[in-house]
């Protein structure tokens, strides 16, 4: 009897223990939320040879169909990473209502490109992309995402007869010989906000995706110009799990102290699109491309 009952337990125990490993994986596997994400549209309509490495009145009919593939997706957002335009203000009349076409939130990341506007219309660029601040931040299914402003020290974004205009030129001045015009840097002000975001986030238990137009790592000539400045201010943060950007066309990618880095596809390159969907379960972010945008898996809070 004694025997019958050891017997007894021990399949029970085994079954909690299958029982309790089925969920666990259940839980692994299962699709938390997925978000949109596209880079560089870059629209003008201005003709190029059927050769040109850049695409911009092409942009339209890409973006057009991107986001009839988008809508027939489950999606919390979709976020564009910066340069929507390449130049002119009118550029926003014809490619915005083509974007405005999403059925979920949408949000948009300021570039360079953004700013290759009349002096007189810079600083109607944040409203037009129907943003109240340059940087801000927004939360769902436990994740923080902060948007960045790259260009809050540039060259680009303020008017001949600002003074930030002065800054960013002495501030390039500074900077070793060679170092592109066409990036640019994140102001003090910002640098401290995105640390409290940062704490904050870590204190309620957030997990951190950031959102920027210019990258931070690998190093590259695309990057912030204090890119070393803003990796060690997210560098120390576990919670961090990515940050995504574009400008840089051709893509890349780079993983440095548990955190992903990665750089998407340009849209408006070649005859192709380029765009995603990320996927985020609770230990992974399953990249899903379109067009030239490859798929990629990236572990959370992996140390490979």
């Amino acid at each position: 009897m004694e025997a019958l009952m050891k017997i007894r337990l021990s399949l029970l125990s085994f079954i909690f223990a299958f029982l309790a490993c089925y969920s666990h994986s259940e839980e692994i596997d299962k699709l938390h939320f997925s978000f949109g994400v596209i880079a560089d549209c870059q629209y003008c309509n201005i003709k190029t040879s059927k050769d040109a490495k850049r695409q911009y009145a092409l942009s339209k009919r890409k973006l057009a169909d991107c986001v009839e593939n988008l809508n027939q997706i489950d999606l919390e957002f979709v976020v564009h990473l910066g340069d929507f335009i390449d130049r002119d203000f009118s550029s926003f009349k014809e490619i915005l209502p083509i974007f405005n076409r999403l059925r979920t939130r949408s949000y948009h990341v300021l570039g360079n490109h953004d700013f290759s506007v009349a002096d007189e219309l810079k600083s109607k660029v944040p409203k037009v992309l129907g943003l109240n601040k340059k940087y801000y931040q927004f939360r769902s299914h436990g994740y923080r995402f902060l948007v960045l402003d790259g260009n809050d020290i540039s060259l680009h974004a303020y008017p001949l007869s600002d003074p930030r205009k002065k800054y960013a030129e002495d501030y390039h001045k500074a900077l070793p010989s060679g170092t592109p015009l066409w990036n640019g840097a994140l102001g003090k002000v910002q640098l401290d906000w995105l640390k409290t975001e940062l704490q904050a986030a870590e204190k309620v238990g957030d997990n951190v995706i950031i959102f920027c137009h210019f990258p931070v790592y690998p190093e590259n000539i695309h990057n912030l110009w204090n890119a070393g400045e803003v990796l060690s201010s997210i560098r120390r943060f576990k919670n961090v799990v990515a940050y995504m950007n574009g400008h840089n066309h051709a893509g890349g990618y780079g993983f440095f102290d548990g955190q992903h880095f990665l750089t998407l596809k340009g849209m408006v390159d070649s005859h192709e699109s380029a765009y995603s969907v990320v996927n985020v379960y609770r230990d992974r972010l399953e990249i899903s491309g379109f067009g030239r945008q490859k798929d990629m898996s990236l572990t959370i809070n992996s140390s490979e």
